[in-house]
């Protein structure tokens, strides 16, 4: 008898930029693997290609990689980032209808169902044309939804009464309207934008959905709004796609010196400073109030910041700090954060950053700038624990280093670890082969696989 296995073409698109790419390829991995006589096309742009070339060193042999949409760009222009990400979302259906009839001329199967990242949004119409499940995939932690979904509300609320506070959200009431994206506020205005475009026709699109895909565990979302979301939607999957709920890659050597120069160091006394891998970094002003804090605090430190931004800092402080501190272009985050030497971590507040702080029981020190930085943030603070928001949400020396003191000596501190430990703790469970992540999971393999 045949296996209705066998006749299955997924096709994977992912939002090419930033941190999105890895977790939607990282769903076709798992898929791949746990359907192995599927075939499954991860269809993206030829830019992004090096971006995970450089994330995997094999790949099941029912995985392509089609390097078979364009991104909208003409060679020989530049553009500042949202150009390029608006300049893709404009390409429109016909060019990832372009990049599936590669994929079908090649597996010679036609396309069973389509996922996507949610962030593009013309899969939708490519999926209804071929009259195949559409599933969307929600990589920006799950609460956001709640803004898309509500954001004609928000901005009416905001307009009428100028409330600082969204009470009025199924789960968050803790949420603030400084805590948004911006994009949110900006609809209806003359900063509309083809990304804002988007994200508001989120709240039809994806009711229409088959399911969606979250990346993110619901044991750390208030039951209300996952009640409230579950309502709105056909099906709701948590399927954490994090990068740092891997094994540790094993390493040979320290190539930055970092952790040898941890093992020296007193268990919860490090701060680690990072702001991810997003085009958006700190202003002057706020590098060299950090810079400030740092040196007058006392404490050691290993800062990540790159080469270009070193000139920015005041004059002396590497050499005035190079015997407890360490200023670096790149450092292996994951391994830092599990080192027992770390005891806070300065951060933006992104998703991926948030989990590893928390997961490794290491408090932080939020200090949100775009998308959904301020949620993390607002999450972190209020609902699960485990850090703050910056005082005035903003870096000066003072608020810098109370914000230090505060986790590093005041018994306060130790509240955070206990929390990070709690959260850690549910995040293993979710994880765990009766968890609902393995379950939800199952539910999404065998809705791409049935008849």
């Amino acid at each position: 008898m045949a296996n209705p296995e066998e006749n299955k073409h997924v096709a994977v698109f992912p939002f090419p930029f930033s941190s999105h790419i890895l977790p939607v390829f990282n769903l076709a991995l798992k898929l791949a693997h746990a359907l192995p006589t599927s075939s499954f096309s991860f269809i993206t742009t030829e830019n992004s290609m090096s971006t995970l070339s450089s994330s995997f060193k094999t790949k099941p042999d029912n995985l392509n990689l089609y390097t078979a949409i364009s991104d909208g760009t003409q060679e020989g222009h530049s553009y500042n980032p949202i150009e390029i990400v608006e300049l893709f979302l404009q390409t429109g259906p016909e060019n990832f209808q372009k990049g599936l009839d590669i994929a079908v001329a090649e597996t010679k199967k036609p396309v069973t169902s389509i996922i996507a990242d949610a962030f593009v949004t013309p899969t939708f119409d490519v999926a209804q044309a071929l009259n195949v499940p559409w599933i969307p995939v929600w990589i920006p932690v799950s609460c956001s939804l709640s803004v898309h979904f509500y954001g004609d509300k928000i901005r009416a609320h905001v307009n009428i009464n100028k409330s600082k506070t969204l009470d009025f959200l199924p789960g968050l009431p803790m949420l603030r309207v400084e805590d948004l994206p911006h994009d949110v506020l900006m609809s209806g205005t003359e900063k509309e934008n083809v990304l804002t475009k988007t994200l508001v026709s989120l709240s039809w699109l994806l009711p229409q959905a088959k399911a969606l895909v979250v990346s993110f565990f619901e044991e750390l979302d208030p039951p209300d709004f996952v009640h409230d979301m579950r309502s709105n939607l056909q099906s709701m999957l948590y399927v954490p796609l994090f990068t740092t709920l891997s094994p540790p890659i094993p390493m040979d050597d320290d190539a930055t010196g970092c952790l040898s120069w941890l093992d020296t160091q007193q268990g919860k006394s490090v701060v680690y400073v990072s702001f991810g891998t997003t085009v958006v970094q700190p202003p002057q002003h706020e590098l060299v109030a950090i810079a400030e804090a740092l040196e007058e605090s006392g404490f050691p430190f290993i800062w990540s910041l790159k080469d270009n931004l070193k000139g920015l800092l005041p004059k002396g402080f590497i050499e005035r700090t190079s015997t407890r501190g360490k200023v670096l272009p790149w450092v292996p985050q994951a391994r830092i954060l599990s080192h027992g030497s770390v005891g806070a971590f300065v951060s933006q507040g992104g998703c991926n950053s948030t989990m590893e702080g928390m997961s490794n029981g290491v408090p932080m020190i939020f200090r949100p700038y775009f998308a959904d930085q301020g949620m993390n943030a607002r999450l972190g603070q209020d609902v699960w624990g485990i850090g703050i928001i910056i005082e005035g949400r903003e870096f000066t020396k003072t608020a810098l280093l109370n914000s230090l003191n505060l986790i590093l000596v005041k018994e306060e501190g130790k509240k955070f670890r206990e929390n990070c430990s709690k959260m850690n703790k549910i995040i293993q469970d979710a994880a765990g082969p009766k968890g609902s992540a393995v379950q939800d999971f199952k539910t999404l393999v065998d809705l791409i696989s049935s008849p």
